[in-house]
């Protein structure tokens, strides 16, 4: 399978030829990877794509191997059966969970920024929100980490 990344804002697809699946089914994919574009903060990562629930939770670590922090995206997915690929498009809406818990909610003004310019449809808004509304009330009931047990048996079990 290929899986490529499409965003809204800066317009763009790219095939993610470097990440690794380490395990699939019909409700999840889960990936290994390494930073497109070197960073100082963190140099790979393991990301859950949940295809049914619209959102990828990845875990992004330093190059030390201490966890920064899991970034979870909301997302939309289409599947091409001819090629055998899957574009996961990011829905702009972001939530940053930092291992002493701290949960921040980021990029709403640029889910406001793409309805406003007609970079998507209001549809596309809706679903976007239904999903975050959905994984927060995962995160704020604990209930985050039960999800996440795929994702966790790649990862450090120190976390």
């Amino acid at each position: 399978m290929q899986l490529y990344r499409k965003r809204i804002i800066p317009d763009e697809c790219i095939l993610l030829k470097d990440d690794e699946i380490l395990e699939t089914d019909e409700d999840y994919i889960v990936t290994k990877w390494k930073t497109i574009k070197p960073r100082r903060d963190f140099s790979y990562g393991y990301s859950c794509y949940f295809l049914k629930l619209g959102f990828k939770i990845s875990k992004f670590y330093r190059e030390d191997g201490s966890l920064l922090y899991r970034y979870c995206d909301i997302v939309d997915y289409s599947y091409n059966k001819e090629t055998d690929a899957l574009t996961v498009t990011d829905l702009l809406a972001d939530v940053v969970i930092y291992p002493d818990g701290y949960t921040k909610v980021l990029d709403i003004d640029e889910l406001a920024v793409a309805l406003e310019k007609k970079l998507c449809e209001p549809s596309t808004v809706t679903l976007a929100l239904r999903r975050l509304n959905t994984l927060l009330n995962l995160i704020y009931d604990d209930k985050l980490d039960a999800l996440s047990g795929k994702i966790n048996k790649w990862t450090s079990p120190s976390e």
